[in-house]
């Protein structure tokens, strides 16, 4: 299968499965399976678990299936309209938050925040920040949105819909984080089925090089940015220097 993964596989089925059982009971956690290992379950559990594994084997992350997520310690519902938020991200997290430490209620902005990761994670830990996130696409910000919700602050998170900064033409921010499309066209082939088949490409592609938001994106920062402020960014493997 195009994105099968034969070394996951008994963990892939066992949350695909606990995901079938907590639907129908939440106290059905990892334990109860554990030691329930022989008990019969009830057809239409059956029918529904064995879609899922289908859906797996044609390749679809779990992530989507199930709608869930682990970013920074917090849970995130997820669809096909955000990327599925990434371990390496978190290291943009953890350096705007020591950043952070260096002012006194800091404006920041999440520019393309996606699933709303970076400025969840980030209000979750400041809580004296003014925070905005940013997306381009309406539906990714509605699973924002939710994400700010499930999380306790949404109240503390302002979204606005359009492109970059535009929403925001103006105002002075102390942090700008983003992890923007930073793939080149031409890797396309290179990236896993499980990727390149299912998570959104407006957020995956960056023109020929990749280097294409980074462009407009870093001199409308540089007008953004308060006195003493910072731009933290992730970028894609090779691309620092050009970046710099």
């Amino acid at each position: 299968a195009s994105g099968a993964h034969p070394e996951r596989a008994r963990r892939d089925a066992e949350t695909l499965l606990l995901h079938v059982f907590a639907r129908r009971d939440a106290a059905k956690n990892r334990a109860w399976l554990l030691t329930h290992l022989d008990s019969e379950v009830a057809p239409d559990a059956t029918a529904e678990f064995h879609a899922l594994v289908e859906r797996r084997l044609a390749g679809e992350p779990i992530q989507y299936i199930v709608g869930e997520a682990q970013f920074y310690g917090l849970p995130f519902y997820v669809t096909r309209d955000v990327l599925i938020p990434r371990p390496e991200t978190e290291h943009v997290v953890e350096k705007a938050l020591q950043l952070a430490a260096g002012f006194r209620a800091p404006r920041i902005v999440d520019v393309g925040t996606g699933s709303g990761a970076m400025a969840v994670a980030l209000a979750a830990h400041l809580g004296d920040a003014s925070i905005s996130a940013i997306d381009v696409s309406a539906a990714a910000l509605a699973v924002a949105r939710r994400n700010a919700e499930r999380n306790g602050v949404a109240d503390r998170i302002r979204f606005r819909a359009g492109d970059l900064l535009d929403p925001v033409a103006g105002e002075p921010f102390e942090i700008v984080v983003s992890n923007p499309p930073y793939v080149a066209e031409a890797e396309r082939d290179t990236l896993a089925a499980e990727v390149r088949e299912f998570e959104p490409a407006a957020a995956l592609f960056a023109g020929a090089d990749g280097l294409a938001i980074y462009r407009r994106l870093i001199p409308g920062v540089f007008a953004a940015l308060a006195a003493g402020g910072f731009l933290v960014l992730e970028v894609g493997h090779g691309q620092r220097d050009a970046v710099s």
